[in-house]
């Protein structure tokens, strides 16, 4: 494929995305709904719902599965390699550079003023993403039935990674009990390419093979060869995104290595210490990108006293590591998923799968407000709420580019 003026338009579009995209997945599937969609109008409403409903059945980085897959929707393989490196290096080089700037940031400095409002903005996009989907997927009694229940059960286990893939496939399923719906067009199956399910299983076994080996015969420069296999498996296994990947990573790097059975048994277990995890856990939510540019930081405080050049691979390894298969399991599984849809009973799923989908945006704006009212007082929670409003207005009414509504709240948070 060669790069077209149009690939280039498209590839800037990303650039500028991955530096304004705050408040994790959820806050990225409204700006992705404005930037893509709306503006640009690279895919559909209804398409990116799709790809959404999809990726929150895969394990790994479900905003960075979308984005690919509109880059492959784009251009092919290589606009999807191109878009998932530029969506992730602004966040990853922050969170590395972070890594060996550590010692010299104030922690509570992590918490600046200026980055106040950042939460609520990316609330009001979510308001508005919500609402717009709402419009399309709500239709019926049985879908606002799902909406509400799927609401209420990820709101009340919003941390629990299953819920998310449960609540899908409960959709799908509760929509296939009416055969009124079927397919209004039938496609021809597409040829599927096993490389990419192949190269990500290759690697998986490859990479506990060597990390086990290394641990057993005691090899001397192991550390990169276990962080490697840490986090290319918690690429591959996780979901529910950063709010899941971070108590993962926290138990693997902090607890687990302060278990003595664990130190008879590795005693160069790859640990991190409390305080140096907190001070990543915190930063991430402050820069834009995606939550899984955590790995990057973690890998570079992993190896941070086996020298700079060990710190700077252990960076790249947890970028690589982490993101590599989220990319191949979604490029491996969208083709099945796509010929998949021309089946009757699939057709009937991806209704009740897309009511799924509304029900857990509007649980995500209950559950991050309640997070913004828990760090403030009775009075600072009105401008929050005035900051959620004028954000949604601002998209809703005004065509006005997202980075500017996001320079608009650091510079309210600046000024208050």
């Amino acid at each position: 494929m060669n790069v077209t003026p149009g690939h280039l338009l498209f590839l800037k579009d990303v650039f500028f995305y991955s530096l304004t995209a705050f408040g994790g997945p959820q806050g990225h599937y409204g700006m992705l709904l404005k930037t893509f969609v709306q503006q640009r109008r690279y895919i559909s409403e209804k398409e990116l719902i799709d790809y959404s409903a999809f990726c929150n059945f895969l394990p790994g980085a479900s905003s960075t599965q979308v984005l690919t897959l509109i880059g492959y929707k784009k251009g092919g393989i290589l606009l999807a390699t191109l878009t998932l490196i530029i969506w992730i290096l602004p966040a990853c080089s922050l969170m590395s550079a972070f890594s060996f700037l550590l010692g010299y940031f104030d922690q509570k400095a992590l918490r600046s003023e200026v980055f106040r409002f950042i939460e609520p903005m990316a609330i009001g996009f979510l308001v508005f993403a919500a609402l717009k989907t709402f419009k399309l997927a709500i239709n019926n009694t049985i879908t606002r039935v799902i909406m509400v229940l799927t609401a209420v059960a990820t709101y009340l286990l919003f941390k629990v990674p299953w819920v998310i893939p449960i609540s899908l496939l409960l959709g799908g399923i509760i929509t296939n009990l009416s055969n009124k719906r079927i397919p209004q067009v039938e496609t021809q199956p597409q040829k599927i390419k096993w490389a990419n399910i192949w190269l990500f299983a290759a690697v998986f076994i490859l990479a506990g093979i060597m990390s086990e080996t290394a641990r057993k015969q005691n090899w001397p420069n192991r550390s990169p060869i276990n962080l490697f296999e840490n986090t290319y498996r918690f690429g591959s296994l996780v979901f529910g995104g950063g709010q899941v990947l971070i108590p993962l990573m926290y138990e693997q790097f902090v607890v687990r290595p302060q278990s003595e059975r664990v130190i008879a048994k590795n005693p160069h277990v790859i640990k991190i210490s409390k305080e140096d995890f907190y001070a990543g856990a915190g930063m991430v939510r402050a820069i834009p990108g995606p939550v899984f540019s955590i790995a990057a930081y973690m890998g570079g405080v992993a190896m941070k006293e086996k020298g700079t050049g060990m710190q700077l691979g252990g960076c790249i390894i947890g970028t690589v590591a982490i993101f590599l298969p989220s990319a191949l399991l979604a490029l491996f599984f969208y083709p099945i998923w796509h010929n998949l849809q021309k089946y009757a009973a699939v057709y009937r799923a991806l209704e009740g799968i897309n009511a799924v989908i509304v029900g857990i945006m509007f649980a995500a704006i209950i559950y991050m407000m309640k997070d913004v009212a828990a760090v403030a007082n009775k009075w600072e929670i009105i401008p929050d709420l005035c900051v959620v409003i004028g954000t949604w207005a601002l998209i809703r009414y005004v065509k006005i580019p997202s980075p500017v509504i996001v320079l608009l709240c650091l510079l309210l948070g600046w000024i208050f």
